[in-house]
């Protein structure tokens, strides 16, 4: 599928919709200076293209009790990537596996209450079949959050 690339109102949108993601299309619209249905025509548009993927809530993990926050890199067997990523979704404090090229196979981000059950975690991966090996490593900070804002600002300067 070929996809149309951002232009400077489509990132203009996304940057309003990611400082204040609750606001309708009329409002985006006024704020924007457009038609509200050049607003709906380019959500309409950006999430058929798959580049906009919904509206779900900002959740803060250590809030809810889980405070800690692991990365594993996996060595699999051959060929049991897809067997290995269906149970590693399985396990509910695993938040993002990454099939990686270099160093290990997998790289897998999960989260836990303390050490003793970021442990338990760590064994339920490793009884994973086909995880031959991993090395899990603990984040201490997060100095630079998940973000999005300056390639969207990069397209709505363009």
């Amino acid at each position: 599928m070929q996809r149309e690339p951002l232009d400077a109102l489509d990132a203009r949108l996304l940057l309003l919709l990611t400082d204040e993601p609750r606001l309708g299309v009329l409002e985006c619209s006024r704020r924007l200076g457009v038609a509200r249905g050049t607003v709906q025509a380019r959500l309409d548009r950006l999430t058929d293209n798959g580049i906009l993927l919904g509206f779900p809530p900002a959740v803060d993990l250590a809030a809810m009790g889980y405070g800690l926050t692991a990365f594993a890199v996996l060595e699999i067997a051959q060929g049991r990537r897809t067997e290995v990523a269906r149970h590693l979704a399985a396990i509910d404090e695993v938040c993002e596996v990454y099939a990686t090229t270099g160093q290990g196979d997998l790289h897998v981000r999960m989260v836990a209450r303390s050490n003793d059950d970021l442990q338990r975690v760590i064994d339920e991966v490793v009884d994973v079949p086909g995880v031959r090996r991993t090395s899990t490593s603990i984040a201490l900070s997060t100095p630079v959050e998940p973000r999005v804002r300056p390639l969207l600002e990069r397209v709505a300067h363009e």
